[in-house]
């Protein structure tokens, strides 16, 4: 095992504060080259090739199981009818829109099949527009984040940057999207899109309207007119975007561009709570995913292992537990 004693950076300048969470070069573990990583982390080639296989029956099974999730939990809501359920099933209900927009990451990738028309439609139709999401969309803006983290062209970097935050700041952000304020600010932009003079952007939006309207219809239909918009949206609107935010901390929070992927994304071990409500379909093995993006969510945690053995993430460099990482990134004394 040859170990590796070079870390390159490749700060990049941004008017936002970035890098207050970001490990210094010399923390950094030296990782090593083995029979299944390269110096920089990525895969060798064989064992890359064995990573990229994409197990077709498996994703769909799924699909389909995010389907049956959801509707199981609908429909125990509405057969007890008492507090307690109503409350647990709006809490799973954000959890469905987590489900929905990995497996949505996954056909963004183009990863959830391996025939690219079957990809792009089931990621169109019946992951994105279920969740207000053209995937299409999602996917030109996601390959821009991919290409350089916190680079200039950084979709998501008022998400990411000016971390560590104080504890006032991050209550009252989670506060905001707990009440749904940042969901309706959301979604009244995505609305706009109604208006576009692009036309493109018209039929998009009016797609993803028409899939609403049939999810509102089915609800009306089976006697339960009111299971849409409390069920399904008001969670779009509230608990999952406190979910998306806690996500977005942990993957990025505070870190910075650089050529060494463990100064832009952070590296969490998944707990099984976290992976059933918070990460679901091994969406938190971020720092793998953006090590080599064209790795099937199922072969992340294989791959995250290997990375361990060869030293790049080890238990200095990876936060214990998503708790520590939000301690980590709500430290600071003062309001900002």
């Amino acid at each position: 095992m040859r170990c590796n004693t070079e870390v390159v950076s490749n700060d990049a300048a941004s008017f936002f504060r970035t890098g207050g969470l970001a490990p210094s070069l010399d923390a950094l573990p030296r990782n090593c080259t083995t029979e299944f990583i390269q110096p920089d982390g990525k895969p060798a080639p064989s064992f890359r090739q064995s990573l990229r296989t994409i197990p077709n029956f498996r994703n769909a099974l799924s699909v389909l199981s995010v389907y049956a999730q959801t509707i199981a939990i609908l429909a125990l809501a509405v057969n007890f009818h008492t507090p307690a359920t109503w409350v647990l099933a709006f809490l799973l209900m954000g959890r469905a829109h987590a489900q929905f927009a990995s497996l949505m990451h996954e056909s963004a990738h183009r990863l959830l099949f391996s025939r690219t028309t079957v990809n792009d439609f089931v990621g169109t139709w019946f992951l994105g527009f279920v969740g207000f999401t053209s995937t299409a969309a999602y996917r030109r803006v996601h390959m821009a984040h991919h290409r350089t983290e916190f680079g200039p062209d950084e979709p998501d970097l008022a998400l990411y940057a000016n971390y560590p935050i104080s504890r006032a700041s991050f209550r009252r952000k989670l506060t905001r999207d707990a009440l749904g304020r940042t969901g309706v600010k959301l979604l009244r932009q995505q609305l706009r899109g109604l208006r576009s003079p692009e036309m493109r952007i018209k039929r998009t939006q009016l797609k993803i309207l028409a899939v609403q309207v049939v999810l509102a219809a089915t609800c009306i239909a089976f006697g339960v007119p009111l299971l849409y918009p409390l069920m399904w949206l008001l969670p779009y609107l509230t608990v999952w975007r406190v979910i998306n935010r806690l996500r977005s901390i942990a993957e990025h929070g505070g870190m910075t561009a650089d050529a060494d992927r463990r100064r832009t994304t952070h590296s969490v071990h998944q707990g099984a709570l976290a992976r059933f409500f918070l990460v679901p379909y091994n969406i938190g093995f971020h720092l793998a995913h953006h090590v080599d993006a064209g790795v099937p969510f199922r072969n992340l945690p294989r791959f995250h292992e290997e990375l361990r053995k060869a030293q790049y993430v080890t238990e200095t460099s990876e936060f214990p537990h998503y708790r520590a990482m939000w301690q980590a990134a709500h430290e600071l004394p003062l309001s900002t």
